[in-house]
């Protein structure tokens, strides 16, 4: 079988380190597994600069999308009102998953190249007082956004309203001092910057706001409060959990540690993109979105020419060791192209070379 390196906002590639983790049977019952879970939750803690007197971690079974609905459901009561703010495809599926749960909520939409607007935001606040949470993701990798966190935590703050970020493709690549900004959840995934394995996600909670949830949840595998409380107890999960993966999330964890923690990781994939976007740009592929406002997690690009075949482009790459991602975006043809995971300056350099020789090809 064909080994790539993948370029894309996650699954991504891993340690060979990582990878050897999952090759041991682990019982969820025995003490040292759950001395992992209880580990990797306090180690989650100090990533996000809160102590556990205020937040607690919450480890929750399937993909990103599992987790931010485990918030949704759990966080949001029947009586209560989320303002959702999107830019992108993934704040789109908050809102679809508003619709689905039942939730009373409305909706806050910009154009995907551009930021939400302080003055509208507290506009909407100011006009509807029966909004209560509000809900946005942070890095929108439909375009590379990097959404303006603290604007909406001063929002928030402000209005004295609950605060949900989706940090699914941010946490662990980019510093985020949850404490500070006052953000009452966030939610990230084990596949993303901290380079582990798909399987689980996590929820970095404000304590005194999950202790009031008890029975709001719609949803028995989903209820976060649930998860909490028999997690709390010595770290056993409520339903099986995936013991493979969290062994890798634990050595993938120590490995972020070792590179200089979220700091040293960040500046790596600020690096990577830099270099990609300087590079491609030369072969007049250039980024969707303004440099400003883009993240150094994944950048989507433009399509170079009218004519342009994304599924040849792909194969080339491909054949080449290389797995880029397609465009998300429905009103113009793009691609995308992500740097976090075990990827470095030179897999970036290499990749660039590729394109150039497509390009030239094409060009011939």
């Amino acid at each position: 079988m064909n080994t790539y390196k993948l370029l894309t906002p996650g699954p991504l590639t891993t340690t060979t380190t990582v990878k050897q983790e999952m090759l041991l049977d682990r019982c969820t019952w025995e003490d040292d597994y759950k001395e992992i879970t209880q580990k990797i939750r306090t180690q989650l803690l100090e990533l996000a600069h809160v102590t556990e007197e205020q937040y607690t971690t919450v480890l929750m079974q399937g993909s990103g999308s599992f987790v931010v609905e485990s918030v949704l459901t759990t966080a949001i009561a029947k009586e209560d009102k989320v303002l959702i703010v999107t830019n992108g495809a993934y704040g789109k599926r908050i809102v679809q998953m508003a619709q689905y749960i039942g939730l009373n909520y409305v909706e806050y939409s910009v154009a995907y190249d551009e930021y939400p607007v302080e003055s509208e935001l507290n506009c909407l606040l100011e006009v509807d007082p029966s909004i209560t949470h509000i809900a946005m993701v942070h890095c929108e990798t439909t375009t590379g956004m990097l959404n303006p966190i603290e604007m909406i935590a001063a929002v928030a703050k402000a209005h004295n309203k609950t605060l949900i970020i989706d940090a699914m493709s941010s946490f662990g690549g980019i510093d985020i001092n949850v404490a500070e900004l006052g953000i009452d959840y966030l939610v990230s995934s084990a596949n993303k910057c901290i380079q582990g394995v798909p399987g689980f996600g996590f929820v970095i909670a404000k304590l005194e706001k999950l202790l009031t949830c008890e029975g709001n949840a719609r949803s028995l595998s989903l209820d976060l409060y649930d998860q909490w409380k028999e997690m709390n107890k010595d770290g056993k999960w409520r339903y099986t959990s995936p013991t493979h993966v969290v062994a890798a999330f634990a050595k993938a964890v120590e490995e972020l540690l070792a590179e200089g923690g979220i700091p040293a990781r960040c500046a790596r994939y600020q690096r990577n993109n830099e270099l990609l976007r300087q590079r491609l740009a030369q072969v007049d592929m250039h980024a969707y979105i303004s440099i400003e406002k883009q993240s150094p997690i994944i950048t989507t690009f433009l399509f170079p020419y009218k004519a342009f075949n994304f599924a040849d482009f792909y194969a080339f790459i491909k054949e080449r060791g290389y797995v880029i991602y397609p465009g998300k975006l429905t009103d113009v043809d793009t691609f995308r192209i992500g740097n976090i995971g075990e990827i470095y300056e030179e897999d970036i350099i290499e990749l660039c070379d590729i394109v150039e020789d497509y390009m030239k090809a094409v060009a011939v």
